[in-house]
């Protein structure tokens, strides 16, 4: 194999700048992540574009200098940003700007010699939105040639895989071919913050650039920065979840088979069981689900293994060793944070750390809830201690901090949540694999949420969503939604949406908008906390989720504390009096109301938007939805024996007749119409449920309501949330479909450190296909699982014949497929009522582009069900959505909120 010797990659460090453009958040993934720029036709380095930030309404190019290390700091100086401030407020000062530098790659051979193998090109770009390479002559090919757009690293995940790119065109061997590197840059002040807080009025994006070549190697290599090891204590894995980091560096497609552990391994009573075959796609990073069982103690300082792949016959053995951290029973001095793990659904092994208490529960009634501590955004409680360290260890309560799978995930919603909600199962789980352990237990079922900065809004969040399981919360520096933390303002698709689909889009927030879920907090005991000074989340945000809270309950046992002179973070945040004795208060198994559940107001009402991501308020639970996109809310009166219910979107819901401490109500009305109670189900504690049909509310027998599942959503994010392996399935043959699955594989394991197996449509037809998972299908209306899967008709989508005999994509009889064309769907999974497909389909390269930069990789997109996206995007945002809109409960088409161009 030659080396890299045979090739060099030079980056010039003058880029040339264009910019500033008023943004915000998130529109850059409708825009052209090159706006205002057409990289097809030829960039005028000389031309003025219109900017609304600029005095005289106009932007040209500019300069900036890439340092040694690959930093570019980029500002505007002349830009009156303090003025535009004072009347925009700080979303004044998110801006867009096109980045540009010229790539050289260089052979080192003379033409005499053979011709040089070409080398992998890894890129990787922090705090970037966007990079395409684009080769130098692109403006002389007359538009065919399509950027291919790759995700930029923007929120600085620490050791993120590099983006394995495809050269646009091959390179020269014999001189340097010259190719310029774009890059979107995206100035968002919830990541890189208000740069007052550095004494400036100028916003300054500051990003790096990586650019490097690497010999392809036939075989896969290790990544020890993705491995994951739990702890050991007292000789026991502390999780049976073990992960090893390893990426393909190849054009090959290896697949891991089975391990091999070492003789010492053996020896010691350890077993290593590969969860399922791992096949990585060319460039793809994966870390390998390896379940750990143990007989015995292990006392060593590492774990040795084989891992066996094989490619087309060949195969490779590669040998692996873990280090291993043992630690004594907690009960000892100094005991800090354990690390532990478990496998998520997706079967992904997760890690999270968690404080122990200092006394075993043996001498109380019932274990004591955990603390589930929510981190703030971008803080890796691996590497920064400061966050385990935040919360006081308790005396008979374990302190959960999840990782949320990434530093940054879901602002704690989506597989974020979930995350948190399956480290409680996971510890119950622990405690339950060594006698010693099992007198320190927990109830999984009740926690105590507390959270800072992004983890209070987190709290917030998920004590809302699930308020008989948060026995109490306390949120610290938490804003109320991403919406008013950074406003819309700036939003170049406001200029051009017709409000029809602007409300459309909008109603997509309405599951995260946590102040319009406050009606079911109040009987939750909450300590709310902020620094008077916080110049990060203003004051103002808890100050009014406070306010809210109370204007549906005067008396909600709510305590606000303001600690001024403070800012965004500061160590006594939650090491303080009044936060002691907050904790102290609904943990003492003495004080009857916190632990025996809280307190009951008479009247209530319980706010849903998604049902199964919802759980019940003193036993009620919403369960089904009539109008999608709207909120569906429970208002329950007990008076005197009665219990009285008015519903408003409610199609089906349920309570548990336990929890209503009536023996025998002498009568339920629900909408005015009084409903007979079947004989026994008060007496017996059941649990009821009740369903509207034609006006009507009945109850219905246990037969028929077992199992009642709640209503899934239907929204893209929801294909994050996998109960099974996360496929992509290329359902084409061109090399664009099969980059964009890498490209989205890539970003999913960035971003949310969610794993996905790349598939080819040759290979995934005609075999026995996983019952339970999530898919992904990229391609055009050609291609064969596509039309497999369409022409079944379960959603208004379609795959029909066109007048040319070949397969056109249909929306409700509508032929639909242009050039600009892309589309993204959700739609029923093929076979398991849990899982669900999202579909990327587009007849061109552009189509495909636009729609796969919607892909739900970062929080805040406001993304309908379903939506057809047309080349005007590219300068107008969202108003390019050219048809959008929500499925109903059962996949059908919704008129009531579709809109079409």
């Amino acid at each position: 194999m030659q080396s890299l010797t045979d090739w060099t990659v030079h980056i010039t460090q003058s880029w040339d700048v264009l910019g500033p453009f008023p943004i915000h958040a998130r529109e850059q993934h409708f825009l052209s992540p090159s706006f205002p720029l057409d990289l097809t036709e030829h960039v005028d380095l000389d031309a003025s574009y219109p900017s609304s930030l600029a005095d005289g309404g106009s932007v040209r190019w500019s300069k900036a200098s890439l340092d040694p290390s690959g930093n570019l700091s980029v500002s505007f100086p002349r830009v009156r940003w303090a003025s535009l401030r004072a009347t925009e407020g700080w979303a004044a000062l998110q801006h867009h700007a096109v980045l540009r530098a010229t790539l050289t790659v260089l052979p080192r051979r003379s033409n005499s010699q053979p011709q040089p193998i070409i080398p992998n090109l890894l890129v990787e770009l922090k705090r970037g939105s966007f990079f395409t390479l684009v080769p130098a002559d692109a403006g002389e090919h007359n538009g065919d040639f399509v950027p291919q757009w790759y995700s930029g690293n923007i929120y600085d995940v620490d050791c993120a895989p590099s983006h394995l790119v495809r050269l646009p065109t091959a390179p020269s061997a014999v001189s340097p071919t010259l190719y310029h590197l774009y890059v979107s840059g995206d100035y968002e002040i919830r990541l890189f913050g208000d740069p007052r807080e550095a004494g400036s009025e100028v916003p300054t994006l500051s990003i790096c650039v990586d650019v490097r070549l690497e010999s392809p190697d036939i075989n896969i290599r290790r990544e020890v920065p993705y491995d994951l090891v739990p702890d050991f204590v007292e000789g026991l894995a502390f999780g049976d979840a073990l992960g090893v980091g390893l990426r393909c560096s190849s054009t090959c497609w290896w697949t891991v088979t089975s391990l091999s552990p070492s003789p010492e391994s053996c020896k010691a009573g350890i077993s290593l069981s590969l969860l399922a075959n791992t096949r990585f796609a060319p460039g793809q990073t994966r870390v390998l689900p390896i379940r750990i069982s143990q007989s015995k103690p292990y006392g060593g300082d590492a774990l040795s293994f084989n891992v066996h792949a094989t490619c087309s016959g060949v195969s490779h053995v590669l040998e692996v060793r873990v280090p291993i951290s043992q630690l004594g029973h907690w009960s000892e001095a100094g005991t800090l944070a354990i690390k532990a793990s478990y496998f998520a659904p997706d079967m992904a092994p997760v890690p999270f750390l968690v404080l122990p208490p200092t006394d075993s529960n043996a001498p109380r009634r019932a274990p004591s809830p955990p603390i589930l501590a929510l981190h703030g955004a971008g803080v890796d409680i691996f590497k920064q201690p400061f966050w385990a360290e935040a919360v006081p260890r308790q005396k008979y309560s374990w302190v959960i901090s999840p990782s949320g799978r990434t530093p940054w995930g879901l602002d704690w919603h989506g597989p974020s949540a979930d995350d948190a909600w399956d480290t409680v199962s996971a510890l119950s789980s622990i405690l339950e694999t060594s006698s010693t352990w099992k007198t320190w237990a927990i109830t999984p079922d009740k926690v105590v949420m507390i959270g800072h900065s992004n983890g209070g809004q987190g709290t917030w969040y998920n004590a809302a969503r699930h308020p008989d399981r948060v026995v109490a919360m306390i949120a610290a520096a938490g804003y109320i939604k991403a919406q008013l933390y950074v406003p819309l303002t700036q939003s170049r698709s406001a200029h051009f949406i017709d409000p029809f689909l602007r409300a459309i889009l909008e109603t997509c927030f309405t599951r995260d908008d946590n102040d319009l879920f406050m009606s079911n907090l109040v009987d939750t005991p909450s300590l709310v906390i902020h620094g008077g000074v916080d110049g990060n989340v203003p004051t103002w945000h808890s100050r009014e989720l406070v306010s809210v809270l109370k204007t549906w309950a005067a008396d909600a046992p709510v305590n606000y504390h303001e600690e001024q002179g403070h800012g965004h973070w500061y160590s006594s945040v939650f090491r303080n009096p009044h936060v002691e004795a907050f904790l102290d208060s609904v943990l003492d198994e003495d004080e009857k109301r916190p632990l025996g559940g809280p307190r009951r107001s008479t009247t209530f009402t319980l706010t849903t938007a998604v049902p199964a991501d919802s759980g019940s308020l003193h036993g009620f639970r919403i369960l089904s939805l009539f109008e999608p996109g709207r909120l569906s809310r429970l208002s329950v009166e007990t008076s005197n024996g009665i219990v009285n219910v008015r519903t408003s979107n409610v199609g089906c819901f349920s309570f548990d007749v336990a929890q209503l401490e009536l023996k025998e109500p002498q009568r339920l009305d629900i909408d005015g119409c009084t409903l007979t109670i079947p004989d026994g189900v008060f007496a017996n504690g059941s649990q009821l449920y009740l369903q509207r049909e034609s006006g009507t509310w009945r109850v219905l027998p246990t037969g028929e309501a077992l199992p009642v599942v709640p209503q899934r959503s239907t929204s893209p994010y929801t294909i994050l949330r996998s109960p099974g392996p996360l496929r992509i399935v290329v359902s084409g043959e061109s090399a664009y479909e099969l980059s964009t699955a890498q490209r989205l594989a890539n970003d999913l394991f960035v971003y949310h450190k969610l794993d996905a197996e790349i598939v080819l449509e040759t290979e995934y037809l005609g075999v026995t296909r996983p019952g339970i998972g999530n898919i992904i299908v990229i391609g055009s209306p050609s291609g064969q699982y596509i039309r497999q899967c369409l022409t079944k008709r379960r959603t208004a989508f379609s795959i029909e014949v066109g007048e040319d005999g070949s397969p056109v994509l249909q929306l409700r009889g509508q032929t639909l497929g242009g050039s600009s064309q892309g589309i993204m769907f959700t739609h029923p999974h093929e076979s398991s009522p849990s899982s669900m497909m999202l579909f990327i389909i587009a007849n061109s390269q552009s189509g495909l582009e636009r729609a796969a930069r919607l892909f739900p990789i970062r929080t805040g997109l406001a993304l309908p069900d379903w939506l057809v996206i047309g080349k005007q995007a590219d300068k107008q945002g969202a108003s390019g959505i050219q048809n959008a809109g929500l499925w109903g409960g059962s996949w059908e088409y919704h008129s009531g909120t579709s809109w079409h161009h």
